[in-house]
């Protein structure tokens, strides 16, 4: 493939952007905001230049990238692209008539490949005449310096553009896997607990936002805890993927969505980006000690973490993934220390068991069930690697 289309000049494309752009590609980056789209130039040409004084790319290098990206504001300018990637609202219907719009523009053997993160890839593909060329490929922010990249085939999507798509990405120097095109894919699926079990455990009072946070990064050797990262990524993207991967779930118990979260979402506290969420992040402003208490400390890991492992175990079993690629979703795509399937056989399967029979024991409460294949492999002492 010699010409890649993105469509959307938000930080996610402009960064899928700069990475196809550094492996080669002419690339079209896409907007009808052209406010948006000299921002992303501006952008870039100042990331590029903070590399080239880090002399993590030479000048040669940096000027051969951006004489690679072309800005477009009509998207008649990406007919002659091979592969359209779009990073947009997540929004059902507006990617549906963007990518009916493309089809009537590119060519019958040009990939269209969604970056969602949550959305279902055969109700997007299915705006299409030919459904069969549409695929999801989904980086993580910031993309060109996050590894993973999920490969999502529909069950409408050939294999070939499967195959071609993950060859491709691969050669990008991306490591990518391949998941089923179910809500949240594989990484925000299975971490959807890290969230809601943490805000759980809050609203139970057991501990403050500040306190959860030290006990995961101290116990579990997290590099952020989960309100740090729920501020980072911003509450109003969380949030809808969790309210989302929740619906499409059919209103499943384990990724049930927290009032704590969405009074944070209404208020438009979102993090970092604005100022306030989980934590006051204004000037002068000094953030909360943690309580640190060790034997606290444990309880949290303890509940969160075999929640964690729970929902990796349910998608091993329903063949969302293999176990490998399952582990390296995790490690690459949002910085686990540790795949969850090795740390289920570290810490002992039966023990992760008994946490949350215990749970389930005191809760009643759905979310809490054990997978089948958990209670199984537990019993007859097996691991999974």
């Amino acid at each position: 493939m010699t010409t890649i289309g993105i469509i959307g000049s938000g930080a996610m494309g402009a960064g899928i952007a700069q990475v196809a752009a550094t492996a080669g590609h002419n690339v079209i980056l896409f907007d009808t905001n052209q406010i948006a789209l000299d921002k992303a130039k501006n952008n870039l040409e100042t990331t590029l230049k903070k590399l080239v004084e880090k002399q993590k790319l030479t000048a040669q290098n940096s000027k051969k990238i951006t004489d690679h990206i072309q800005f477009a504001s009509e998207l008649n300018e990406c007919k002659n692209c091979e592969l359209i990637i779009e990073a947009i609202v997540e929004n059902l219907d507006v990617k549906q008539k963007l990518f009916s719009d493309l089809e009537n523009i590119v060519s019958q053997d040009c990939i269209l490949a969604s970056n969602t993160s949550s959305l279902s890839i055969a109700s997007i593909a299915s705006a299409c005449k030919n459904a069969d060329r549409v695929i999801g490929i989904h980086f993580f922010n910031p993309a060109p310096i996050m590894p993973l990249v999920e490969i999502i085939p529909a069950i409408t999507t050939d294999s070939i553009v499967t195959e071609h798509s993950k060859k491709l990405i691969d050669s990008w120097g991306k490591q990518t896997v391949l998941t089923k095109d179910t809500p949240g894919f594989i990484v925000n699926r299975v971490a959807r607990s890290f969230y809601g079990e943490s805000i759980r455990i809050y609203e139970e009072g057991l501990a403050d936002f500040a306190t959860i946070d030290w006990a995961m990064k101290t116990v579990g050797g997290f590099k952020m805890g989960p309100f740090e990262l729920m501020d980072f990524i911003g509450n109003d993207i969380n949030f809808k993927v969790t309210e989302s991967v929740w619906t499409q779930f059919f209103y499943e118990p384990r990724f049930k969505p927290s009032l704590t979260q969405k009074r944070l979402y209404e208020a438009k506290w979102f993090g970092r980006k604005s100022g306030k969420g989980y934590y006051n992040y204004a000037d002068g402003v000094l953030l909360p000690t943690p309580k640190e208490d060790d034997e606290l400390a444990k309880i949290i890991f303890y509940r969160v973490i075999a929640m964690l492992i729970n929902e990796a175990i349910d998608s091993l079993y329903l063949k969302l993934a293999s176990k490998e690629d399952l582990d390296l979703a995790m490690t690459k795509g949002v910085n686990y220390p540790k795949g969850l399937l090795k740390w289920a056989d570290e810490l002992g399967l039966q023990i992760i068991l008994d946490i949350l029979d215990n749970l389930y024991a005191i809760y009643a409460e759905d979310r809490y069930r054990p997978c089948i294949l958990l209670k199984t492999m537990a019993a007859k002492g097996e691991t999974f690697y």
